[in-house]
């Protein structure tokens, strides 16, 4: 990461951890700071407002029901893209903020091999080498930010218009940006549930910042054991011995 981007994004992260706060308690590991999860929600925010008035605007047939809550279809589609480039504003952001660990690594590779045994063993443990983010979280990333560029692109050319770009080109746009939109849709329900039912404690990560220790060495045991120093696969073995003590 470029010494300037580090420079902005410590910044940041200092700003928002003055007004913000990190409540961690025994037992739990500090996931995600007041920046991070600042810009998670508005990057959602404005993803779904875009969403449901481009809904509104593009499937007028099936979603008109959408464009009062925009003030009425007029309002609705001045407001499109407005809400886009927030969007992308606020994930460019993400980017910078994410970017260093959602680089690909060797291990990433090998999660990727191993995939389907990752989808099918009855144990939840991750492979002892996942790190801050597996590698289904940097594929999504990365799908998500070209979305992001292709979004960005057509949605200036088709609010600019055929007058500047001819009508081949918006014509062209109107799919990509439809189809961009389609995938990371997809890609967000399965976020959402990996969030909440997928990965049970995700989502807290994200509102107090804050995970289980059971959960960061479980999904991800080499980031448990940057942050602690213990061993994720012993610490899960005293965590399971100490339940089946209790039950006795």
């Amino acid at each position: 990461m470029g010494t300037a981007v580090d420079r902005f994004d410590d910044k940041a992260r200092g700003l928002f951890d003055r007004i913000g706060t990190n409540d961690v308690y025994q037992g739990e590991l500090l996931r995600h700071r007041p920046y991070t999860r600042f810009l998670h929600w508005m990057v959602a925010l404005f993803f779904f407002l875009a969403l449901f008035s481009g809904f509104g605007i593009y499937l007028p047939w099936l979603f008109r029901w959408f464009t009062p809550i925009f003030g009425g279809g007029a309002l609705a589609r001045s407001m499109h893209p407005w809400f886009g480039v927030g969007f992308c504003f606020f994930f460019g952001l993400q980017v910078l903020n994410w970017l260093e660990p959602m680089l690909w690594s060797k291990a990433d590779t090998e999660w990727i091999r191993g995939l389907k045994n990752h989808v099918l063993k009855p144990e939840k443990l991750e492979p002892t080498e996942t790190g801050f983010f597996n590698a289904g979280q940097k594929v999504q990333f990365w799908e998500i930010t070209i979305g992001s560029v292709v979004f960005l692109i057509t949605g200036i050319i088709l609010w600019i218009g055929a007058g500047t770009f001819g009508r081949i080109t918006v014509a062209v746009s109107y799919v990509l940006h439809d189809i961009s939109a389609l995938v990371m849709l997809f890609g967000i329900f399965i976020h959402m549930y990996l969030s909440t039912f997928g990965q049970p404690g995700t989502f807290h990560s994200m509102t107090r910042g804050s995970v289980a220790e059971s959960w960061a060495w479980t999904f991800h045991p080499s980031w448990y054991k940057q942050v602690t120093g213990r061993d994720p696969r012993q610490a899960h073995e005293e965590a399971r011995r100490q339940m089946e003590t209790g039950r006795r």
